[in-house]
């Protein structure tokens, strides 16, 4: 950002000010002088050539492990403790350790080249404050470090005016090679000194981030509760006494701050209390133990928001630069970011009892360009969380300009410090680099203020996710200025309601500017894919439902945590997560399903078809069709069809049957295609496919039965005939008789006649087929049609 100090030569600050600083510099440069001109004779006249051990950083490296007070005021005394470490071959023999200040330094990038430089040889700070300040060693031994405190009263250091010293610490001594004394190692850090009051101070405004990873997965237990499942135990570590988040708490809590916090954490933490399981091997599941833990955090944390500012971040805190670089043209992205801010205000009402601003939207690293910025407010939100690192000034102001800043479109840019916002994110574990940074913190802060006599409103947005180690000496950094005389705590609301500095950048970089480092870590556009893929299915599947809700909330919030910010850097476990929950999902839609067919048979002209729908989910489901369909319906009909269609209402854990009437209009097997469909018309699951052998009896078949019954008939008539000859003779053969017995004349012929035709027809109407007569194809049956419901073969 520009800055007055920035240009050589230029001092923004009033008269007063100026004089002040003018002074210390004259006054401290002929010290400087005196420092450096006889060091570099005596060196030049011991040893003509400069000794390797005395060049870049040194043989001794200095660590400086605490500094208090941080910021001095008249009447304390400075304590500096730390240890000095012999890294060369040789011992170090007549050593001291000695304070140095420096001359005042007048802008910001001054300070962040000192800051770069702070184990540098070169160019020593200031001459040694001396006297019985001096820490002193007989020898120090390769290898072994030593501990030293130096006590100083502030008014032995001659600080002339307010300003940012620089204050170095320097081990001297002498090695057998070079028998001189000299400066061996050194570290220098920042002393902020602000004497009088300010003519106006700085309203700074301190975002306190309360933001985790993904935890919990869409897999629920099938109880009343839906007991959740997660996919560690890494947030049980981090909630507990001593773990990142309980001291993020912990720490915020004496800080007049403002928190901004993932509703995606309060929820994890929420269902935790009330009993959890944790994702094991081979796709088992374990009881979480950590409830008590996560009661106690969440009261703790409901104690530190009291009172306080609370910003809440969209539900899992989405990757806005990704979905505006890789989402928008993916169908339902949009939408996924609108549900994430609709929850995010109801999620933090109900855990923590306070009431949250949604108007705020922070991309990762405060990065913007145009599409960016239109996709954060699409969802509702009109203010912006950028940094001065990607929305810079031009370099018209002398001085830094308040956060806030229109960007057009009614929206406002909240642009925070780029040098305050990045000064604890590099590896704190070490206490001396943990006290460098807040000394350099302290410096940054208190070089704005002395900018201008306008009061500016500033705002600082550190890293999302720090760590403990950063955690604390951001905290220690936060207590210290907001003790100064120079800085105000303000909240993010006030300060983004500031009336903009007329000169202060407003145009939002374009899309060419977004840093290639962070692109590379955005998810894909085929990510987003996956995610609108696994909303299709869910949607589909939540009409059928008698309970919705058992389904829609935990996979709604699983696929807002399939966007989440906190897989940058992750895309293996990014993927990973997409695909459980999209897999999760295919295992509950299998649950209602068609049963498989084997082949049916049908042995008559008409007949239903049973098709079975099984529901294996805890809870009922309804609004489904059945369609069953003929793949040729001049062979089959379905309901004098081509197909049918029948709704359908299964309660959990049953199954039910639903029948089908066909028709056959010829023999032979023709396909049956079974299929779900939602009421909207979407198909539901996997069709089932099953033949159809129709086994009616044919026309042929008929002809010959028709013509079997004719020749039956005409046998029978034959029979008649037969019968009634046979009669009309043997009563003419009676006459005959009668007629001879009167003559007593009797004809042996006529009597032997007679009985062998009776034989004969008698034998005709036993058996009235003829030797030309063929056997039968099919025995005599009935030629109704089979009736509906007849039983069908399978």
């Amino acid at each position: 950002m520009a800055e007055a100090a920035d240009i050589p030569g230029s001092t923004p600050s009033p008269a007063r000010r100026w004089l002040r600083r003018t002074g210390a510099l004259l006054a401290g440069a002929p010290l400087l002088a005196g420092l450096l001109l006889p060091a570099a004779t005596t060196a030049q006249a011991a040893a003509p050539e400069a000794p390797k051990e005395a060049a870049g950083t040194g043989t001794v490296s200095v660590a400086l492990d605490s500094l208090t007070p941080n910021v001095p005021t008249d009447g304390d005394t400075l304590t500096v403790s730390g240890t000095v470490t012999n890294n060369g071959k040789q011992a170090v023999t007549d050593a001291h350790v000695d304070l140095r200040v420096g001359s005042v330094l007048t802008t910001r990038s001054a300070i962040a080249d000192v800051a770069k430089r702070s184990d540098a040889l070169s160019g020593a700070t200031g001459s040694p404050v001396g006297g019985a300040y001096t820490a002193k060693f007989a020898e120090l031994t390769p290898g072994v470090a030593q501990p030293f405190t130096i006590s100083v009263p502030v008014d032995k250091l001659k600080l002339d005016g307010d300003g940012i010293y620089p204050l170095g610490v320097t081990l001297s001594g002498e090695t057998a090679s070079q028998s001189w004394d000299q400066v061996l190692g050194a570290r220098r850090t920042f002393l902020p000194w602000q004497p009088d009051e300010p003519d106006a101070s700085t309203k700074t405004t301190v975002l306190w981030p309360l933001v985790s990873t993904v935890h919990v997965t869409a897999e629920t237990g099938s109880n009343q509760q839906q007991t959740p499942v997660f996919l560690n135990d890494d947030l049980a570590a981090e909630i507990a006494p001593g773990g990142r988040l309980e001291q993020l708490v912990a720490l915020g809590k004496t800080l007049d701050v403002t928190w901004v916090i993932d509703p995606d954490l309060l929820a994890s933490v929420d269902a935790m209390s009330g009993g959890y399981r944790v994702q094991g091997a081979d796709d088992t599941t374990v009881a979480g133990t950590h409830q008590a833990a996560a009661k106690a955090f969440l009261a703790e944390l409901q104690g530190a928001v009291t009172g306080k500012e609370v910003v809440a971040l969209p539900f899992a805190d989405p990757d806005l630069a990704a979905l505006a670089h890789n989402g928008t043209n993916v169908t339902g992205s949009l939408n996924q970011l609108k549900a994430a801010t609709d929850v995010a205000a109801t999620t933090v009402e109900t855990v923590l009892h306070v009431t949250p601003s949604t108007d705020f939207a922070w991309p990762v690293n405060g990065a913007v360009d145009p599409s960016i910025v239109k996709v954060a407010t699409s969802a509702g939100a009109d203010k912006v969380i950028a940094r001065s690192d990607s929305l810079e000034e031009s370099g018209d102001l002398p001085y830094t300009p308040s956060a806030a800043r229109p960007i057009g479109g009614g929206t406002t840019a909240v642009v925070a410090d780029y040098r305050l916002s990045t000064a604890f994110q590099s590896d704190l574990t070490n206490a001396s680099d943990a006290t460098l940074a807040v000394q350099n913190f302290l410096a940054q802060s208190l070089a704005l203020n002395l900018q201008t006599d306008k009061q500016r409103s500033v705002v600082v947005a550190p890293q999302r996710m720090p760590n403990a180690s950063q955690a604390q000496a951001f905290a220690k950094a936060v207590t210290a200025l907001q003790g100064s005389s120079w800085s105000q705590a303000q909240g993010l609301t006030a300060t983004a309601a500031v009336k903009p500095d007329p000169g202060a950048a407003t145009a939002v970089p374009g899309r060419s500017s977004y840093s290639s480092s962070l692109r590379k870590q955005e998810m894909s556009k085929t990510a987003f894919q996956d995610i609108a893929n696994t909303q299709d299915k869910l949607d589909n599947f939540m009409v059928i439902l008698t309970d919705e809700s058992r389904v829609v909330t935990p996979f709604g919030r699983a696929i807002n945590r399939e966007m989440s910010t906190s897989w940058r850097g992750r895309g293996t476990a990014a993927s990973a997560y997409r695909q459980s929950v999209a897999s999760h999902l295919t295992t509950l839609t299998d649950q209602v399903r068609l049963i498989d067919k084997s082949e049916t048979k049908l042995s008559g002209r008409s007949a239903t078809i049973p098709v079975t729908v099984q529901n294996s989910l805890v809870q009922g489901v309804d609004h489904l069709i059945l369609r069953i369909t003929s793949t040729n319906p001049t062979r089959l009909e379905i309901a004098g069809n081509d197909y049918e269609e029948k709704s359908i209402t299964v309660s959990g854990g049953h199954s039910t049957s639903v029948k089908f009437t066909t028709s056959a209009n010829t023999n032979g097997k023709t396909a049956v295609v079974a299929q779900l469909f939602t009421e909207n018309g979407q198909p539901y699951g996997k069709e089932v496919v099953f033949d159809v052998r129709v086994t009616e009896i044919t026309a042929t078949v008929m002809l010959v039965i028709g013509g079997g019954f004719l020749l039956l008939v005409l046998a029978g008539f034959r029979m008649y005939t037969q019968r009634k000859r046979a009669a009309a003779r043997a009563a003419q053969a009676g006459e005959d008789g009668t007629s001879e017995n009167a003559e007593n004349t009797e004809s042996p012929e006529g009597a032997a006649a007679g009985p062998a035709e009776e034989s004969a027809a008698r034998s005709g109407a036993a058996d009235p087929e003829q030797p030309s007569d063929e056997t039968p194809d099919t025995a005599a049956e009935s030629t109704d049609p089979s009736g509906t419901g007849e039983r069908v073969d399978r």
